[in-house]
């Protein structure tokens, strides 16, 4: 079964000062992960914005997606009529400002695909979620 990942179990499986870190390594390391492509982008982000306590030198946080999480996931990218269609549903769902980006999370998991998708923000995505969209978990 394939799942997929958002942003935040990725940092946290990075980060082992993380509270969900073991929950979260262990889930990468299973195999049979999809994580959309701005989930590279936020994670990259975070580690170097200094958002964790500590602001990671940004060749040392692309090694850890280079080493760490890529060789263990397959990236799904959305065309450009893709993300346009998403970003209709998204106003026809009332999506505003930053909750786009989990949308699109889920967005990218409907065409993986995925039976699950999980977060460490679960309360971000449940209330974007509807019938027939992956379920949502907390490592």
């Amino acid at each position: 079964m394939s799942v997929l990942l958002d942003s935040s179990v990725l940092i946290a499986a990075l980060a082992p000062d993380e509270v969900r870190h073991s929950e979260c390594l262990a889930l990468l390391k299973q195999g049979g992960n999809v994580v959309y492509a701005h989930a590279i982008l936020e994670t990259f982000s975070t580690l170097t914005g200094g958002r964790l306590g500590v602001r990671a030198d940004a060749d040392l946080a692309a090694q850890l997606l280079n080493e760490t999480i890529l060789p263990r996931v397959r990236v799904i990218e959305l065309n450009t009529s893709e993300l346009l269609a998403a970003l209709q549903q998204a106003k026809r769902r009332g999506v505003r400002g930053g909750a786009i980006y989990d949308f699109m999370h889920l967005v990218a998991a409907r065409k993986a695909g995925v039976e699950k998708l999980y977060t460490l923000n679960f309360s971000d995505f449940q209330h974007l979620s509807i019938d027939g969209d992956p379920e949502l978990r907390c490592p």
